[in-house]
């Protein structure tokens, strides 16, 4: 693997400030550092967020580590002006609050915020995440028409990035509505069209979750 340019950045500003006494580049330097410290702890956390989900059915305790590393990654964020990494880092933490914690008052206002950023940043991938499980919130209180909209709306992003395992799990989630709302035909449809899209893009855990689905809606 080769160095990251912003530590080769840093570098060249230390050479700069040392030997040609310029330090005008240092700053510039330190917010580079902010940026790739944010990146590490949001790669770390979501490793931890996955191997949580490889285990929860028989482990369901949250690693005390992956909180801080995802409030970590929003400072550094924010200390950048990176509003794109604010965003990825509100949904993660936000997800720890729903998916860990079980607690969607707290994930909500985290993942309506990420949405207003990363619209603001043009960040599709990311706002698909935050829209789905604004939509997972909603469905688990209830409210299936905003559900069914939020998860149709995510949907329709991961489509147009031809992310095709994004897309199968959205289904597991719109076929448990449509048949909430009495489509069973629509129901299997989707769930049809998921075991399509995880047959070729080898997503194979998300097709364990379609297999569920079918099991548990008959």
């Amino acid at each position: 693997m080769g160095t990251d340019e912003r530590l080769t950045a840093a570098d060249d500003a230390y050479q700069r400030a040392v030997f040609a006494g310029d330090a005008g580049g240092l700053g510039a330097a330190e917010r580079g550092l902010d940026a790739l410290d944010a990146d590490a702890a949001l790669t770390r956390g979501r490793l931890l967020h996955a191997r949580y989900l490889a285990r929860r059915d028989t482990d369901p305790g949250e690693d005390p580590r992956e909180l801080p590393l995802f409030e970590r990654a929003l400072a550094g964020y924010q200390a950048s002006g990176d509003t794109r990494g604010e965003a990825e880092a509100l949904f993660w933490i936000g997800c720890v609050h729903q998916v860990v914690r079980g607690d969607d008052a707290t994930a909500v206002p985290l993942f309506e915020r990420g949405t207003e950023l990363a619209e603001a940043a043009g960040d599709r991938l990311t706002l698909s995440y935050l829209l789905r499980h604004l939509g997972i919130a909603a469905h688990q209180e209830g409210n299936l028409t905003e559900a069914r909209e939020l998860l149709e709306r995510s949907t329709r992003l991961r489509r147009e990035l031809h992310f095709d395992a994004g897309v199968a799990a959205n289904l597991v989630g719109l076929a448990y509505l449509a048949h909430a709302e009495g489509r069973r035909a629509d129901a299997t449809a989707l769930l049809d069209e998921g075991d399509r899209l995880c047959a070729a893009a080898g997503a194979h855990g998300i097709a364990a979750h379609l297999a569920q689905a079918r099991t548990n809606l008959g």
